[in-house]
């Protein structure tokens, strides 16, 4: 399964944000009492209940909850992703322990939080960020931010119009039900649609191997895969993907990854688990899924 970077408009991201945000709350609010109850039955028994942002909760919360369970065997969770938003909304309205955030909350969700004497507590867990691979053949060395745009919504499809050899572009993206599919198109891409054709791939290793093959292809991947197997990673704008580009807030794709709780309520398992997010080993099952540690 939060920030950042290139955007859509301001005005429709904001107005469709704040419509996702108020038919959530509404129906969270308009929950009945037993609903509220079971939720803090769960609560009190322990389970502790995740709920947000997809680019969490997609791979990496499962993956970091399977490791936790090594050592606490009997911990009991419960996740749902479904957006940022939701996760906020649902924090906010006593129904999880924890909210998985891709974003910081926007300016509604922060007095929406006052307004119920809510104190948000946040922990930075790492980033999500992504390389913009080419074969390591190609002399294509350095993108701008509209470069890249433009080749993955199709308006450029000649690798010579960007200072490449005369050869048709081949797209290589992750596959639609993907967060990251999603992630990248709203990262690079102004949230345009992807151009057409495309190969679509089930994993990033998938996309280097494809780039890899293809003298023309490109693709996107983690950050720790560029120069394997074949590929290399495209700086943008002069700067390169690395850790530490990301962590100085240099690299332009990329945004922090959180998680928030209710500083009032927070439940002792809450904390136990985040205290194991945020420790080296954690940290390690972070950079083994493909997203930038925190420093």
């Amino acid at each position: 399964m939060k920030t950042t970077s290139a955007h859509a408009p301001a005005g429709s991201r904001i107005i469709n944000r704040l419509t996702s945000i108020s038919v959530v709350l509404l129906s969270l609010l308009l929950a009945s009492c037993s609903e509220k109850k079971e939720a803090l039955q769960k609560v009190n028994a322990g389970k502790v209940v995740i709920k947000g942002s997809n680019t969490i909760g997609e791979e990496l919360a499962p993956r970091l909850i399977a490791e936790y369970k090594k050592d606490h065997p009997a911990a009991a969770f419960e996740l749902e992703s479904k957006a940022t938003g939701y996760g906020l909304a649902s924090l906010m309205a006593g129904q999880c322990d924890i909210a998985g955030a891709s974003r910081e909350p926007i300016k509604d969700e922060l007095d929406l939080a006052r307004s119920r004497g809510i104190d948000l507590s946040e922990y930075v867990i790492g980033s999500y960020s992504f390389a913009v691979i080419v074969n390591s053949a190609n002399p294509v060395a350095d993108l701008t931010r509209d470069q890249v745009r433009d080749i993955f919504t199709g308006a450029v499809q000649n690798w010579k119009e960007i200072g490449g050899p005369d050869a048709p572009i081949h797209l290589y993206i992750r596959d639609p039900i993907s967060g990251t599919y999603l992630g990248f198109r709203e990262l690079a891409l102004e949230n345009k649609p992807y151009g057409h054709p495309t190969k679509t791939v089930t994993n990033y290793a998938g996309i280097v191997h494809e780039v890899a093959q293809d003298a023309s292809g490109i693709g996107y991947s983690s950050i720790e895969l560029d120069g394997k197997g074949g590929v290399k990673a495209v700086s943008i704008g002069g700067v390169a993907p690395s850790a530490a580009t990301v962590n100085q807030s240099k690299y332009p794709y990329a945004r922090v990854l959180r998680l928030y709780t209710n500083k009032g309520k927070e439940a002792s398992s809450a904390q136990d688990f985040i205290r194991f997010v945020q420790s080296s080993r954690g940290q390690e099952v972070v950079a083994q899924m493909g997203f930038v540690p925190h420093p």
